[in-house]
């Protein structure tokens, strides 16, 4: 059980059908990564705008964005070739989004990544962009959107701002049936908090390339003030509030039996779980790395530090979720003084399947067909 010997970079896949916002949220993210670099992999043919850039409908093409960010506008069959690419050292990238085509079928996408060889990349989660003000009309004439829902792990309802609150709300209760277990938020203009989807790199200042051009600097040059969106919404709009963090600390081991079942029972609404696990007597030589996102779930051991504190630190983020029952949930996995040995290593069983492997709750076919 050996720990990959670099960082895995997650990989999200951002879908929606034509006119959804799907762009509209990847430059939102682009303009407040806050010093991450990120892979754009654009899998369409036509021509894509992303604001002042203009990415090539060519299938490989490659376009920098300044400050470490790449856009590449691949079809999906060229998908493992260029994440071979973005994810080479040199690229320096923390994080990479895939923004699917309009007509695409995204558990595809994800069934590639899942089935992927690539040992640097790390699932990210699907997040399905749905108009809030066509949704009704895009159902008509798209029926797999309830297939597409039924398969992501966060749903972003977007143009909210152009529908009244009560259309809102019945939307909301629609998307909710369709796509549970997974996080609904809302937003306009596809604002949301960009530690959803992946966690703020923290480097030195004089890391960043200087003197080079900036996707950011591009867009102020076009109006668009670094605490305001060219849209003429800023920091105010708390985007935050659109989901909440719960931390669990814990100076006990946890009883891997009990922490499973939480896991396979996790309630709806929770999108990311990330921290480090102690099993105590279940392994007493590693700490567990815990990667969850939807779905999808992996643990990575890793060997204590010499002067290590023991403990469980996890985060868990989520729309919709009750932070006190899951606090209680995970303080009822804590294990209980002296175990008996064999029971725990048999316990450890249900740990050990998901660890470095490309394992996930519910399998996105059998999801999809169900749908």
């Amino acid at each position: 059980m050996t720990p990959p010997r670099t960082p895995q970079i997650p990989v999200v896949v951002l879908a929606g059908f034509l006119g959804s916002g799907k762009t509209t949220l990847l430059n939102h993210l682009l303009r407040n990564r806050a010093g991450t670099r990120i892979g754009v992999i654009v899998n369409d043919f036509g021509a894509i705008e992303i604001d002042a850039m203009t990415v090539s409908g060519q299938v490989g093409s490659t376009v920098s964005l300044g400050n470490g960010c790449l856009c590449c506008a691949v079809d999906a069959s060229e998908l493992d070739t260029f994440l071979e690419t973005l994810t080479r050292p040199s690229a320096r990238l923390d994080v990479i989004v895939i923004e699917a085509s309009g007509l695409a079928e995204p558990q595809e996408l994800v069934r590639m990544l899942l089935a992927s060889d690539n040992p640097h990349i790390l699932y990210g989660g699907l997040v399905e962009v749905v108009d809030a003000a066509e949704f009704d009309g895009t159902r008509q004439r798209h029926p797999e959107l309830d297939r597409h829902l039924a398969v992501a792990d966060l749903v972003v309802l977007n143009k909210t701002d152009r529908v009244g609150d009560a259309e809102r709300e019945r939307l909301r209760e629609t998307v909710v049936k369709l796509s549970s277990p997974a996080a609904v938020i809302s937003s306009v203009h596809g604002r949301i908090d960009p530690e959803l989807l992946f966690d703020p790199a923290l480097r030195p200042d004089h890391e960043e390339m200087a003197g080079q051009l900036s996707f950011e600097d591009l867009l102020r040059g076009e109006g668009c003030d670094e605490h305001e969106g060219c849209d003429g919404h800023g920091h105010s709009d708390h985007l935050h509030a659109a989901y909440e963090s719960v931390d669990f600390t814990a100076d006990v081991p946890m009883d891997p039996r009990r922490f499973m079942a939480f896991l396979d029972s996790r309630p709806e609404g929770l999108y990311r779980i990330k921290g480090f696990v102690d099993f105590g007597a279940g392994d007493r030589d590693n700490t567990y790395a815990l990667h969850a996102v939807g779905r999808f779930l992996r643990f990575v051991p890793r060997p204590w530090a010499r002067d290590e504190q023991r403990r469980t630190q996890l985060v868990m983020i989520g729309a919709g979720i009750d932070a006190d029952a899951l606090s209680a949930g995970l303080a009822a996995c804590r294990a209980e003084p002296g175990p008996d040995a064999p029971d725990i290593e048999r316990a450890m069983w249900g740990v050990l399947r998901y660890v470095q492997q490309e394992a996930d709750l519910v399998d996105v076919q059998e999801a999809a067909a169900e749908a």
